[in-house]
């Protein structure tokens, strides 16, 4: 299974972004073998397409229009209580802080999710954050 992330699809969505027919690519192939992302994906691409600079950013119902689209095309992963709990107590303990607990809440998906490839524009805070799926991280 092809896991994506929410910088792939925020890509995907933008005509100038020179990463936008990778990205593209990646969904197509990630869709048509039943992709997934994380459910924190969803509340993501809503917030990044709405505080772009202008003029890309997207209008309230537009980026909802495609949270909506995403949920429907690929397989939602969510984490449980206690999974998300074990996620922030295995980031603690690699002496991890910040923002890259939401990479590794959504590596965390990938994971529940069996990917065997996850897709982001970001590979250097994945592997970070998990480096036992290095092998699975890839930009598109």
């Amino acid at each position: 299974m092809n896991f994506v992330d929410t910088s792939v699809i925020v890509a995907a969505s933008q005509p100038y972004d020179p990463r936008q027919p990778a990205c593209l690519d990646r969904l197509a192939v990630a869709d048509a073998r039943g992709g997934a992302c994380a459910i924190h994906t969803l509340s993501e691409i809503f917030a990044v397409l709405t505080r772009l600079p202008l003029p890309y950013r997207l209008p309230a119902d537009a980026a909802l229009q495609i949270v909506k689209h995403t949920s429907k095309r690929f397989n939602v992963i969510a984490l449980t209580p206690a999974e998300q709990m074990a996620t922030i107590e295995r980031f603690v303990a690699e002496g991890l802080t910040g923002a890259m607990i939401y990479d590794a809440l959504i590596l965390s998906c990938a994971r529940k999710a069996n990917a065997t490839r996850i897709y982001t524009l970001n590979p250097r805070h994945f592997k970070q954050v998990a480096p036992d799926l290095a092998a699975r991280i890839h930009e598109p």
